[in-house]
Order: C-alpha cells, then sequence, then structure tokens
C-alpha cells in the first residue's frame, strides 16, 4: 500500500526529525514548520515542471500563464494545437517546445498513463516518467514530491534544496548531488519532509 504524506503526517515526521536532528530544529525555532503544500497530479504539473528547469520559477510560470490564458486551460490536445510560433511568442524554447509536445502526445496516445504512475511504487513511477525526453532524475523527482507527495523522495538535483543544506548543515560549499544524496542518508524514511523544512529555510532566507 503506497502511503502519501497528508498535512498531519507532514506536521509529526517535522517534529519527529526536529527532535533528533539539531539542523532541522534550528530552522523549525526560527521559522516554524511550513504550511504543507502540494501540486496537482498531471499534465499541467509536469509541464510546469518542464518549464521550470534551468529558469527562474517567475518566468516559467509567465509562460506556462500565457498557454493557459491562450487555451483557456492547459490541457495536451490544447497544447499539441498551438503552433511552435504560438509557443515561442509565450515564452516557451526551442528544446521545451520539443518535451511539452512529447509529453501531450504520449499521455494522448496512451504511452504514458498518469493515473497508472500514481498508483508505482516510487521506483516505479521514477522509471516511468524520465522515460519521456525532456524529464530527467529532477524533474521526476520533484514530481514525487511535490504532486504525488512520497513520504520519502529527495531531488538530490535541486540547487535550492543543495544550498539550504549548505546553510543549515554549515558546509562551506554548497553539497553535490552526490554529497546530498549522503546527507539525506539520516533523513529516512522523512526524506520529503526534511526536503521541505530546508525549502523553508531557503525561501525564508533568501
Amino acid at each position: 500500500m503506497l502511503i502519501v504524506l497528508t498535512e498531519n503526517r507532514f506536521r509529526n515526521a517535522a517534529r519527529e526529525l526536529a527532535g533528533r536532528d539539531p539542523a532541522l530544529a534550528a530552522i523549525v525555532d526560527r521559522h516554524d514548520v511550513p504550511e504543507f503544500w502540494a501540486r496537482t497530479p498531471g499534465f499541467a504539473t509536469l509541464l510546469l515542471l518542464i518549464l521550470e528547469q534551468q529558469v527562474s520559477l517567475a518566468s516559467a510560470r509567465a509562460a506556462y500563464d500565457r498557454v493557459d490564458v491562450r487555451l483557456g486551460g492547459v490541457t495536451p490536445r490544447g497544447l499539441l494545437a498551438l503552433s511552435d510560433e504560438e509557443l515561442r511568442e509565450d515564452g516557451f524554447s526551442r528544446q521545451k517546445t520539443r518535451y511539452a509536445r512529447a509529453l501531450a502526445s504520449a499521455l494522448l496516445a496512451g504511452e504514458l498513463d498518469l493515473d497508472e504512475v500514481a498508483a508505482l511504487d516510487d521506483d516505479g513511477a521514477r522509471l516511468a516518467l524520465v522515460a519521456l525526453p525532456g524529464i530527467g532524475p529532477w524533474t521526476a523527482e520533484v514530481y514525487l514530491l511535490s504532486a504525488l507527495r512520497r513520504p520519502d523522495t529527495w531531488p538530490v538535483g535541486d540547487i535550492a534544496l543543495q544550498e539550504a543544506a549548505r546553510r543549515a548543515l554549515g558546509l562551506d560549499t554548497r553539497p553535490s548531488p552526490v554529497e546530498l544524496e549522503e546527507i539525506g542518508e539520516r533523513w529516512r524514511p522523512h526524506r520529503a519532509t526534511a526536503a521541505r523544512l530546508l525549502l523553508h529555510l531557503y525561501l525564508s532566507e533568501r
């Protein structure tokens, strides 16, 4: 049976982690436990995550919002009906246009079923997602964290998470993904909660 994070589970896990890890306890002491946030599983969230790759969240959201307004709601069929020129006008690069079309086409062709992905265990969900062009480990992991609400996902490629870990642990340099993977072992099986606490630190002390 799959376990997903709920607000109560998150708050209980945050209290448990703060009780046994001084670095996380300091975050809670300074900034309290953050609100529990989640994204809606589905095409729209995956599309936004593709847009968020290697750009600011604000610019990704602006491009997404322009497409949303143009279509009156983001759907795979609607996106495929847009021309490359329209997508460029809305802020999609050539590469992200290709990735977005690949995702939309896979969903319409039945090659990817996001309801089925949601029913897979963490490893199975990752494998199903990264099989698509444009969805790498970061995108898959953040989808598991934010949309599927898996309790032990740990997006080691996320730069904000790396920087938050550096600050929280007093490190001289930002940990690499491999180093962050090792750091996260101390927080199993609640690494998603640890990630949320660390990101709360990052957002609270920009």
